[in-house]
């Protein structure tokens, strides 16, 4: 039986760290990846990465969306990338320190079946406090309170499709801005999983991250209360199970059904089987 190491790692957490209730929670930065990843695998979906190269490749069970985790050391590179299959319908990307909890609204939705109606999110960043706005060619921009944070959908420079995407973006004193974050969609993304990304972005509650572990210190808020190590682990396995129980659920429901043969039907087929 060969002994684990005692190595060192984020992946020791949540017990390896002194935990913070911090707001606003878009400023927080990213987080633990696995509030996403080992949700999805709860759900059933499958690792298909090289175990050998930092990165995380997952399928769902039917294969028809696809999730890409790739660190890289860009800037605005997007760490993740999430789309349906075959690619070509919708897709979606998140740069590095996109908060986890806000990618999960996003990933959560997808495990639920699509709402009747369509959804929109404007109201819901409005009632947020956001302000909106649409011109004449249809583009629509909502800001945050904080004036640094932004939605929209627009239509790109060289035609007319649309395209969405939400960032924080810093003043850099000179005149031009520094990104934090970014996350973009295409105008195929069901509206139902936008929803879950906006009702996330805005939720006030606060995320949990380490003291200082935060990309911008001074933009947040930290307290030194609420749930640590063992509270914080519960958490996520209750989470993790609740997943696991919704997907057991969503099988059973659309699994097909056979009807077994009546026992009258099998009486009325015997003699013809002996007459040849």
């Amino acid at each position: 039986m060969t002994t684990r190491p005692n190595i060192a790692s984020k992946a020791d957490d949540p017990w390896s760290r002194m935990w913070c209730d911090t707001t606003p929670r878009h400023l927080a930065g990213p987080g633990d990846p696995r509030h996403v990843t080992q949700a999805l695998r709860a759900a059933g979906w499958k690792n298909f990465g090289d175990p050998d190269f930092p990165h995380v490749v997952l399928a769902s069970p039917d294969h028809q969306h696809t999730l890409v985790l790739e660190p890289t050391p860009e800037t605005y590179s997007s760490w993740w990338r999430i789309s349906s299959t075959p690619w070509g319908r919708w897709h979606a990307s998140f740069g590095g320190n996109t908060p986890t909890e806000i990618i999960a609204g996003f990933t959560d939705a997808i495990l639920h079946p699509p709402p009747e109606s369509e959804s929109d999110i404007w109201p819901a960043l409005q009632a947020a406090g956001w302000t909106y706005e649409r011109d004449q060619r249809g583009n629509e921009h909502a800001r945050h309170p904080d004036g640094i944070t932004t939605m929209e959908r627009s239509a790109t420079a060289t035609s007319d499709h649309f395209a969405w995407t939400a960032e924080v973006a810093l003043p850099n004193g000179l005149g031009g801005h520094h990104r934090l974050w970014h996350a973009s969609f295409n105008d195929r993304t069901p509206g139902h999983l936008l929803a879950g990304f906006a009702a996330a972005l805005t939720d006030p509650a606060p995320v949990s991250r380490g003291r200082y572990d935060v990309p911008h210190a001074r933009l947040v808020t930290q307290v030194e209360r609420g749930a640590q190590g063992d509270q914080l682990a519960a958490a996520h396995d209750a989470r993790l199970k609740a997943i696991r129980t919704a997907a057991r659920k969503a099988r059973r429901t659309s699994a097909p059904t056979t009807r077994p043969a009546s026992a009258s039907g099998a009486k009325a087929t015997a003699p013809a089987a002996r007459s040849r």
